[in-house]
């Protein structure tokens, strides 16, 4: 067969494009056969040496051992490809992991591994059912290359979702949470506890009806046992969490340790003001409610309505109609 009978071929079933879009096809198929010899990487004497060295020295540093990557970690060798190069952008995306409860230190790199996989398993698929239509009637050169991309962008983009659904899930479970913790963090400052007394305290008795915030709670604990400054695990866990009612009351135990006043003064104004705010946050959905029961309310209730009222006359009407011809 020669090169212009396969091209009439494919032109007569795909159309126009037809060429183009298997051309396009064969270079997908291509890329994925060919990713994993581009993405692999050979291992560096120097890392060796490097490697050797460190567990040479991992009993008088343990420090180091502990952070060593993990050799089960499977997709160290494709960082590169998979991990932002660009701080500031591996800074944004580390932390919106963080504020959705993904804390792993491979988080980010799972994170673009499922973006980049999931896209080209919705591609593949697309291009799967893209044939199967073929083979069973016409299809226009627009709507395959819809069913081809739709798939894959659904793919790229579910991650994406999945994580920022996860944020906004956690930072509300948070801000529901926190006046809770602030009178209870209270109760146990005026019984005569320390504030890391508290803080322990604190996310023992949160632990069953806000396990988001009593894990932050509990990470401030360790970090500060672990001999790290208060003040810096406190700004760590206003950014972990992404709430202002968080980020406001680390400014005031800052100011609070850094002033001299009393710590108990500033939890009372301060979990006062946060019930106030909470009731004002129940206020404020309880009268956008009848807004958003409007329309359904009216697609609800005026199709019976219109039915029960006009129904009969337009019968009525209608008959006559019939016996009249």
């Amino acid at each position: 067969m020669t090169f212009e009978a396969l091209k009439t071929i494919i032109t007569d079933n795909l159309g126009p494009f037809g060429p183009l879009m298997v051309v396009g096809l064969l270079g997908v198929f291509m890329i994925l056969i060919t990713l994993p010899v581009l993405l692999k990487r050979e291992v560096d004497p120097l890392d060796k040496l490097k490697a050797s060295s460190r567990q040479t020295t991992a009993k008088a540093a343990k420090g180091e051992k502990l952070r060593a990557a993990s050799s089960k970690d499977k997709l160290k060798k494709y960082s590169n490809f998979l991990e932002p190069q660009n701080a500031e952008e591996y800074s944004a995306v580390k932390l919106k992991l963080l504020q959705a409860g993904y804390r792993g230190k491979n988080a980010v790199r799972i994170y673009h591994f499922l973006q980049f996989s999931l896209g080209i398993f919705g591609l593949v698929g697309g291009g799967a059912f893209a044939l199967f239509k073929m083979t069973q009637g016409d299809i226009g050169t627009q709507e395959l290359a819809m069913t081809v991309m739709i798939p894959g962008g659904i793919g790229y983009v579910l991650p994406k979702y999945w994580v920022t659904r996860r944020q906004a899930m956690r930072k509300e479970a948070i801000i529901n949470g926190f006046p809770d913790s602030l009178d209870l963090m209270l109760v146990c400052v005026e019984a005569g506890q320390s504030m890391d007394q508290s803080i322990m305290r604190v996310a023992r008795e949160l632990k069953a009806g806000f396990p988001e915030l009593a894990e932050e709670f509990e990470t401030v604990s360790q970090e500060v046992k672990a001999g790290k400054d208060k003040n810096s695990v406190l700004k760590d866990m206003s950014e972990r969490a992404g709430v202002q009612d968080i980020s406001s009351f680390v400014t005031v135990l800052v100011q609070s340790q850094q002033f001299g006043t009393s710590i108990a003064d500033a939890l009372r104004v301060y979990a006062s003001e946060m019930r106030d705010k909470r009731v004002m946050r129940a206020e404020e959905a309880a009268n956008k409610l009848p807004t958003k029961m409007t329309l359904a309310t009216m697609m609800l209730t005026l199709p019976p309505l219109m039915a029960i009222l006009i129904g009969p006359s337009i019968y009525s009407i209608m008959s006559n109609l019939a016996g009249a011809s």
